[in-house]
């Protein structure tokens, strides 16, 4: 192999993992400023709570009565699903005794 083409191809690769590095970057840029931009609506928010002090403990106050309420809600679905299983029997029973 001769001088020239030895410095060819150490050029070649040397072009190579610049031409990766500068990709990278590049790559690491945008991921960068997505996360300042998602850092901002972050503070953004936390600011609006932070104004409010109490806006947190209505919010837990809330989602505890949405909890409790879904709880009823799915006992009572339960017992209406219990009144038309029975309904069904009825109806399948008198069907049978035609």
């Amino acid at each position: 192999m001769s001088a020239d083409s030895a410095d060819r191809e150490a050029l070649d690769a040397l072009e190579a993992a610049v031409t990766r590095a500068l990709s990278r970057v590049a790559e690491l840029e945008e991921a960068l400023a997505s996360a300042v931009s998602r850092s901002r609506e972050m503070e953004g928010l936390l600011s609006a709570f932070s104004a409010d002090e109490e806006a947190p403990q209505r919010m837990v106050a809330r989602v505890r009565r949405l909890e409790a309420e879904n709880g009823h809600m799915r006992e009572r679905m339960g017992l209406g699903r219990e009144s038309v299983e029975r309904l069904l029997a009825k109806i399948r029973f008198l069907e049978e005794q035609r």
